[in-house]
């Protein structure tokens, strides 16, 4: 149950954030998603690629991790990068973003399928949600949607990653092609983590307290 119940509690927490920061993007913002990165990243290829690689034929499984890179490109072109921080807010919107939020809900959506009851991936998933779910929930409040809107908006996008990993735990037909899928994933979480980490020095400048959350990730990842 619980790898249902945490990808929502981190939108949850991650909206928690920002009511009790005041929708304030400060540090904790930056220093979270270098965390996020670096954990996503990690886990990926101590916990996730090993399992691929060992259902599937090598030069196949880097073919649909490809496929899952591009994938990902293809969804930023429409979300702007939302999925690794790249949420610009722009003060006064009131036409409902349906590009970012169909681009937000096939990623939530599709990483939720390496999530079983017996796989770390799920504390990947919770540690990346929670910084895209507080820069989300800013950007909407700082919009002028409507309440129900913004309420819409994040219910759809907390319910796709649960509905993902049922839908890969339960559904007959897709057991056949579980691990095609989670190849892709592979894929999408390589360009957004690898992204967050590129991007975590402003101008190339050495930041010792990224360094350490990036490390403080990677560290973790090996140990659970």
């Amino acid at each position: 149950m619980m790898h249902y119940l945490l990808p929502i509690f981190a939108v949850v927490f991650g909206v928690f954030l920002v009511l009790i920061f005041k929708h304030k993007k400060s540090n904790y913002t930056k220093l979270l998603l270098s965390f996020s990165g670096a954990f996503l990243l990690a886990l990926t290829l101590f916990d996730l690629l090993p399992e691929v690689y060992e259902h599937l034929d090598a030069k196949k499984t880097g073919l649909f991790i490809m496929f899952g890179i591009l994938i990902q490109i293809l969804l930023e072109f429409f979300s702007k990068g939302a999925e690794h921080g790249h949420l610009h807010v722009h003060e006064g919107d009131t036409a409902f973003p349906w590009v970012l939020f169909i681009s937000l809900s096939i990623h939530s959506f599709l990483e939720g399928f390496p999530i079983h009851q017996h796989n770390d991936m799920v504390y990947g998933v919770l540690i990346h949600k929670i910084p895209i779910a507080a820069l989300i929930t800013t950007y909407l409040v700082h919009s002028k949607f409507t309440k129900l809107q913004i309420v819409g908006f994040l219910v759809v996008f907390t319910a796709m990653t649960p509905i993902g990993t049922l839908i890969s735990n339960t559904v007959t037909l897709v057991e056949d092609y579980v691990f095609y899928i989670n190849a892709i994933v592979i894929g999408i979480f390589f360009h957004i983590s690898t992204v967050i980490l590129f991007e975590s020095s402003e101008g190339h400048k050495f930041n010792l307290s990224k360094l350490v959350v990036i490390v403080l990730g990677i560290l973790v990842a090996y140990l659970i």
